[in-house]
């Protein structure tokens, strides 16, 4: 048994609209063998993880030992341990399925993951676990995932981010974490911001610096008149010295830029001790401060915009002596505590000792051999950090209205945003008579505000959220997400030039390219869920559309969260056989995920002559704005309701809502329909502007923009642009499937006077019989065809699809001698060119627009030009 393949799917995806892991395993040896044929081997696997026993299967918990006892394939073991092995880390997952994978042997097991660094690391595991059972071998669990919870610990966020990132799901913000430290974005588009730890977007890096640099801290607090410790920056332990002596009395010694207490030591007061603090604070910064040591108990504050949010006393790592146990074996007992853990992983911090432990042991005539008295504290650090073991107490409704006032003016001259700031004081609920600032922190932790030992927990994660998105704030842009098996590009660029009348800078990513500002800034087929996020990551757009096809979501999921409103053009034959899509219903499934990913307040845009698009509507339970070429009793109904529609009537194209007509548009007047004969593109216009109506778009701007997008190059490139070429009329479009063509073809015969004469291609990764169609169906429409192929084969030998496409032809009955099969693209196009006459048209179907349009400027000037021009329907060729 092995992992095949793994896929990781982040976003909403086909299975789960939580991050989904799809792991191909081929069950070699085990195929076809079920576990109730193994001996004992049910009995050992609920022994070794006994949390098999609540996983649900069948629909019934508890069901998966039912499944062991009946018999069940060992890819569906392997599914269930993955499962608990996830628990068993702390990751509550309970989605899981595993299915054939469509080759003997081999099967999909997708399952929700916490960790994406984990999930193949986590198979493997599983797989071992179940061959070492398989195998009578001994299988302890805690000693095998001791290597996963080091990487867990390395992969995770860190705890202030994982509040923030929390935070902000909970209030309906995307997240989206930027490469494997804790970088994290927030919002989409214009309004997205970006947050490190409890670094924000407002967060100044010359603040961040100053927070560093704690002798420039001390010296802007001094000169604002804020309380600092008198103290002196030194470079050698015989400076240190003298600086303790001019103070007079016990100091503080610590790194000017250190940070988490390291090397910070307190309350000395002889020049052996300032000299062996000197040594040690060099070890973790570039300079060394001496200061007065001031008296008190330690206070964090933490400071978010021009607020207090929250506030702690922080106490020491210690222990507390029982009279028994030697403090090395304090600090193991207190570290069992299953809030600590290490570094920042837990609540807590697991304690440690070592030589500066030793030297505050010492100082309190205790060493880690001691047996403390009872009830006695014994402190292990002189600094309270969490981050060396400490502990924190909630005192936010104890702090002193004086004290609030003076924390926010440190935050305000230093310049940070959010701010950790240290006092010592008497108490924190007096006036600031005898006491300090200490430090000030950028990118301050919170896990003491999160889970203090004592006291109420601070939601200070919501806090940075709410002040990086104030109320009525939006954090992110209108999103339309648009998918069908055709029309999907032509009704994207008209939703996106109906946006570009109300947004500055819209930015598009489709078939044909990613665009911001109608600019290419990326080319090819850019339909998956990288290209989505390369849109909305672009803090220039203001609005986005987004192409989504059926490879995209199979292979990656979903590239945004939710859309605010999702297009479905229509459900037709293409891919299937591909991706164990089979049948129409599998491929509506997948489109589907798109009307399931809406807003609340969103809307779906449904064809209405569709039923398949008819039925992903309804069951999306979103609200609907129907479009369709033709009134029909679906949008009739739906109206009674009060609901909203877009359709034809006679020659109008009409906007009514509920028993109102809002607005009529004569379809003359739309030039992408060709005067009315183009049906495929009277369904686009239609659900174009009902998809614009429905993000609130103005329709006096919706018809501004249906009468001026015109099926040309710069509007539509590659979609019915008619062109000439040395006198030829050439229509090019991207024609790859049944409906394509019957679209085309319909169009091309109604505007032409001569014959239809086709150069045509099929993309090799469709079945035979798909082929075969595409090509039945062009003998419907063309007079002759010439045939070639693309340059990608997608797998095919040469010649393979174009005989294919032959096959279709004649089959339809076309006869064999206006079949011609021309492999290379030049010369089908040169020999379609050198057939039509000017009262002919010549449609051309392509796999790269560019390079076709290349040949068609090469050819054209090496051919002899007609004499007379061509009037198409009243488009003139040229």
């Amino acid at each position: 048994m092995r992992v095949a393949e793994v896929l990781i799917l982040e976003g909403r995806n086909i299975y789960s609209h939580h991050p989904t892991a799809r792991v191909t395993v081929e069950l070699e040896d085990l195929c076809d063998k079920e576990s109730r044929e193994i001996t004992h081997f049910n009995a050992h696997l609920l022994k070794t993880l006994p949390g098999l026993a609540e996983h649900s299967c069948s629909g019934r918990q508890g069901g998966f030992v039912a499944r062991l006892q009946q018999g069940t394939y060992f890819g569906h073991i392997v599914e269930h341990v993955i499962l608990e092995l996830q628990t068993l880390l702390g990751y509550n997952k309970s989605f899981g399925k595993t299915r054939y994978a469509g080759k003997p042997g081999h099967y999909q097991i997708v399952f929700e993951y916490g960790l994406a660094p984990l999930v193949q690391p986590l198979v493997e595991l599983a797989i071992q676990v179940v061959k070492g059972l398989l195998n009578e071998q001994s299988v302890v669990i805690d000693v095998l995932l001791e290597d996963l919870r080091r990487r867990k610990a390395e992969a995770e966020l860190g705890p202030s981010t994982m509040a923030i990132v929390t935070a902000a799901k909970h209030r309906g913000i995307s997240v989206r974490r930027l490469g494997h430290e804790s970088l994290v974005q927030l919002g989409t588009g214009k309004h997205l911001r970006r947050v490190q730890a409890t670094l924000g977007p407002h967060s100044s890096c010359i603040a961040a610096d100053i927070a560093c640099d704690k002798s420039m801290t001390k010296l802007l607090l001094s000169r604002a008149g804020i309380p600092v410790p008198f103290g002196l920056t030194v470079s050698n332990p015989k400076e240190a010295v003298e600086a303790w002596r001019l103070i007079g009395r016990p100091v503080a010694i610590k790194p000017s830029d250190g940070n988490q207490g390291k090397g910070v030591s307190l309350n000395l007061d002889s020049p052996a001790e300032v000299e062996a603090a000197f040594e040690l604070a060099l070890r973790f910064g570039s300079k060394v401060i001496v200061e007065e040591y001031i008296k008190g108990k330690h206070y964090r504050l933490l400071v978010v915009g021009d607020r207090l949010v929250a506030a702690a006393e922080r106490i020491p790592a210690h222990v507390v002596g029982d009279g028994i146990h030697t403090i090395r074996e304090l600090v193991t007992i207190t570290n069992r505590d299953p809030l600590r853990g290490d570094k920042h992983e837990k609540p807590l911090t697991r304690m440690y000792l070592d030589d500066l432990s030793g030297t505050v042991l010492k100082k309190q005539g205790q060493n880690p051999e001691s047996v403390p008295s009872e009830g006695l504290l014994v402190y292990l650090r002189d600094s309270a950090n969490l981050s060396t073991g400490g502990t924190a107490s909630d005192v936010t409704d104890d702090v002193h209205h004086n004290i609030r006032s003076l924390a926010v003016r440190v935050a305000r001259i230093v310049g940070l945003d959010i701010a950790g700031i240290d006092m010592v004081l008497q108490d924190i609920s007096e006036p600031l008579v005898l006491g300090s600032v200490i430090e000030v922190n950028a990118a301050p932790g919170i896990r003491m505000h999160l889970y203090p030992s004592q006291g109420e927990c601070r939601d200070v994660a919501g806090a940075i959220v709410d002040m990086i998105y104030p109320a009525g704030h939006p954090s992110e842009i209108p999103v339309v997400a648009v998918t069908g098996t055709n029309g999907k590009t032509t009704t994207s660029r008209l939703i996106a030039a109906c946006l570009r009348r109300k947004y500055a800078h819209v930015g598009m990513a489709t078939s044909a390219g990613i665009y911001v500002d109608e600019q290419m800034v990326v080319s090819g087929d850019t339909t998956g869920p990288w290209s989505a996020n390369v849109v909305l990551s672009d803090p220039l757009v203001e609005a986005a559309v987004l192409e989504v096809a059926r490879g995209g979501i199979i292979r990656g999921g979903l590239g945004y969260d939710l859309a605010d409103v999702a297009v479905i053009t229509n459900i037709s034959a293409d891919h299937l056989g591909q991706d164990g899509v089979e049948t129409l219903e599998d491929l509506a499934r997948i489109k589907g995920l798109v009307t399931e990913a809406v807003r609340d307040n969103g809307y779906a845009v449904i064809n209405a002559t569709d039923p398949w698009c008819h039925r992903l509507g309804v069951e999306s339970k979103r609200s609907i704005v129907f479009f369709s070429s033709e009134s029909n009793d679906i949008i009739m109904q739906h109206l009674a309701c009060g609901g909203k529609a877009v359709y034809i009537l006679g020659n109008e194209l009409v906007f009514a809502e509920g028993s109102n007509v809002i607005k009529q548009i004569n379809i003359d007047d739309i030039p992408l329909t060709f005067r009315g004969i183009a049906k495929h593109n009277i369904e686009n216009c239609s659900a174009a502007a009902a998809a614009a109506w429905a993000l609130g778009m103005d329709l006096a701007e919706i018809e501004l923009t249906l009468k001026h997008f015109r099926p040309d190059l710069k509007s539509n490139p590659g979609r019915q642009n008619l062109i000439t070429v040395a006198g030829v009329n050439v229509m090019i479009d991207y024609g790859h499937n049944v409906a394509g063509i019957n679209a085309v073809g319909t169009l091309a015969k109604r505007l032409c006077r001569g014959q239809v004469i086709g150069v045509i291609c099929a993309p090799g990764d469709r079945t035979d019989v798909a082929i075969r169609s595409l090509g039945a169906t062009a003998s419907e429409f063309f007079d002759a065809v010439f045939i070639k192929e693309d340059e990608d084969l997608r797998g095919r030998r040469a010649g393979e699809v174009a005989n294919l496409i032959k096959d279709g032809l004649l089959t339809g009955g076309m006869a064999e001698d206006k079949v011609v099969v021309a492999l290379d693209e030049k010369s089908a196009l040169q020999q379609g060119l050198s057939l039509s006459s000017a009262q002919d048209l010549l449609v051309v179907f392509y796999e790269s627009l560019e390079h076709t349009l290349a040949l068609l400027t090469e050819l054209e000037q090496s051919l002899p030009a007609s004499q007379t021009q061509m009037v198409v329907a009243g488009v003139v060729g040229r």
